[in-house]
């Protein structure tokens, strides 16, 4: 069964990484400040001179309040997948920002899935006739190549991927000292042309130092963002600058550093960590040149447009010990967030404008940009904490990242679950006890305000526009019990929830239908990852894959029923309405879902739905949800 809750043990050497490894920290601010310009770094010994600071202020001094409430946003955020949404002949990934599209592990242009399988190979499975599905080519990289995204334009596969590579020493004569030298990450990307997707031909491989934090395609132009945590303790002992981002190209003969022109420090950040943006044209894929930056200073978030891209920044205090050495605080119950605005012509990368504000921020679906201006919503504080107890606030900021209008101190007591921008209007999920949903006018930056709220048992996990009056509400039902040692009731999670809100009425909000699946235990990817839902339009279709629960006989003891997929027709008038029960009920003394064969996704394609697992792809008719085929991949 899937485990909700880490160990405190855990959570705390999660907490210690995250602060060693490098999470934006800066001074304390007031409540928004905005920073126009960055300082660059012109040679080694200034690279030296700032990393020397970042190591020494690593006597980190931890504050243990908002412990669960920041590993459980870690959690939501972590996850990286994708899924499926069409309104045409086939699917396309569920994307936040029109005309944006995000890297997912499955891809489709109609007539082939190209997957993801078990992280070591991408196989391309020819489904034009789903009674007879095949594999038409596979893709297995090297030993030390993990693919995990993909990308297709025109063309062109793209497939990212992790490779771990070593430092360079030559001083170093051994073989066995040299497999003893430290190892970094190097985000790749490999480009196939598939003319013919029987015969994926190999075009150009390129990779940036860095694990890979988020992915986007725009107009033809690839982003990537990688964070790279340099190992300190070999500023002076490898040979080479082992400080400055590393940049790949199967074009070039050698691995080479990048410039120091192209490196800069992002406002007020002392952290050893880069954030590396990387672009590159792949309307020529074979000579186009991939252009990097690197800025000093980790990322958490990202969102883009067309033309901007947002990186964010979990953002701590520095003080004195006793010895009177600056150091950084981590106290996540008074953490606020730094804002990275950058402006994007091509694949030229420019920094623009820089803001801090109270709170921290969920996921990529708190930010929006609308005529120019940047809206955000963000938690304050603590939910847990009677001192300094948590609050909510949204902040509209203009073009050049200064604030125009605020609406704080929603919810008290409460944290943010999900959100989303519609144009004119903001929805946001809190939760402690009850789902508050609030509507909040956005029309006027500099006069945002509440037009409604309504409280509901459960809470919502993501929020999926239906049409401009309605939103679905995917997440968990929630029921309030006795507390036996006094105090706050107990709050658990039953099972998952689907609610259809009608906002039409935008002072009076009101959740129209529900639908409960499932008992505690019961998940969802699609709780934590916006790009497994399936959506087909047309039909009204709303898919995920999912694994279900329901109580035991004992307290807090829950059973495995099945695992598989649950497709729903939804609309304002109908409701909720189950279509496709692709649920696998579970074999004799089954205790928990197989990984190898619980569906990842579901993707569509002419009068056809196909679901992946790890060992199987099968087809279905999108009309009475029998099942068709079944393709083993193995």
């Amino acid at each position: 069964m899937k485990l909700r809750k880490p160990t405190i043990w855990l959570i705390m050497s999660m907490i210690l990484f995250m602060v060693v490894a490098g999470i934006a920290m800066f001074t304390k601010k007031a409540d928004v400040s905005a920073y126009g310009s960055i300082d660059s770094i012109s040679s080694e010994e200034d690279l030296k001179a700032y990393f020397k600071r970042a190591k020494d202020m690593q006597s980190v001094a931890v504050r243990f309040d908002a412990v669960e409430e920041s590993s459980s946003k870690a959690s939501m955020d972590s996850a990286e997948s994708a899924n499926a949404v069409g309104g045409g002949d086939h699917s396309s990934t569920n994307i936040q920002v029109e005309g944006v599209d995000e890297s997912d592990m499955v891809k489709t242009d109609g007539e082939y899935v190209y997957s993801i399988f078990a992280g070591t190979s991408v196989k391309i499975i020819d489904i034009r006739n789903p009674q007879k599905m095949k594999i038409a080519a596979e893709i297995k990289p090297d030993d030390d190549y993990y693919p995990s995204q993909l990308f297709l334009h025109d063309d062109l596969l793209i497939v990212l991927g992790d490779k771990m590579q070593r430092y360079p020493d030559k001083t170093v004569k051994s073989n066995a000292m040299d497999k003893m030298m430290p190892m970094n990450s190097l985000t790749t990307v490999r480009l196939y042309n598939i003319e013919k997707p029987e015969k994926p031909a190999f075009i150009r491989e390129i990779g940036v130092e860095g694990y890979l934090k988020s992915a986007r395609k725009t107009d033809g132009m690839l982003y990537l963002v990688t964070n790279v945590f340099p190992n300190l303790w070999a500023m002076n002992k490898i040979e080479g600058d082992a400080l400055r981002p590393r940049i790949f190209d199967s074009n070039e003969k050698e691995k080479k550093f990048m410039e120091f022109k192209d490196i800069s420090i992002l406002p007020g950040a002392v952290d050893p960590s880069y954030s590396v943006i990387a672009a590159i044209d792949l309307t020529t894929p074979k000579t186009a040149e991939l252009k990097t930056k690197g800025f000093l200073g980790s990322s958490d978030q990202m969102y883009m447009t067309k033309d901007h891209l947002y990186l964010t920044a979990l953002k701590y205090e520095t003080s004195t010990n006793s010895r009177g050495a600056e150091i950084m605080i981590w106290n996540p119950g008074t953490a606020d967030t730094g804002i990275f605005k950058f402006k994007l012509d091509g694949t030229d990368v420019e920094f623009y404008q820089s803001a801090e504000l109270s709170g921290t921020i969920l996921n990529q679906f708190s930010m929006d940009e609308y005529k120019g201006n940047f809206r955000v919503v963000m938690t304050e504080g603590n939910m847990w904490d009677d001192k300094n107890p948590s609050k909510n606030h949204l902040y509209i900021l203009n073009e050049k990242m200064e604030m125009t209008g605020s609406v704080k101190g929603l919810a008290k007591g409460e944290r943010i679950y999900s959100a989303r921008f519609m144009g004119d209007k903001a929805y946001m999920v809190t939760f402690r006890e009850t789902d508050p949903l609030f509507v909040i006018d956005v029309a006027d930056p500099a006069k945002p305000k509440v037009l409604g709220e309504l409280k509901i048992p459960g809470f919502s996990n993501y929020l999926h526009p239906l049409d401009e009056n309605h939103l679905i509400g995917f997440g968990y039902d929630t029921v309030a019990q006795k507390n036996p040692s006094g105090g706050e009731p107990l709050i658990l999670t039953k099972g998952m929830k689907i609610s259809l809100f009608d906002v039409t009425e935008f002072h009076n909000p009101k959740e129209k239908y529900t639908e409960i699946i499932g008992g505690r235990g019961t998940y969802s990817p699609l709780q934590y990852d916006h790009k497994a839902l399936f959506q087909h339009k047309n039909r009204n279709l709303f898919g995920f894959p999912v694994s279900i629960y329901e109580e035991g006989a004992k307290e807090f003891e829950v059973d495995f029923t099945g695992a598989g997929a649950l497709v729903y027709e939804i609309t304002p008038d109908r409701g909720i309405l189950l279509k496709g029960d692709l649920v696998q009920k579970k074999a004799s003394g089954q205790q928990y879902e197989e990984w190898e064969t619980q569906v990842q996704r579901l993707v569509y394609s002419g009068e056809s739905l196909f679901t992946l697992s790890m060992d199987e792809v099968k087809s279905y008719s999108l009309d009475s949800f029998k099942e068709i085929s079944k393709l083993q991949m193995k």
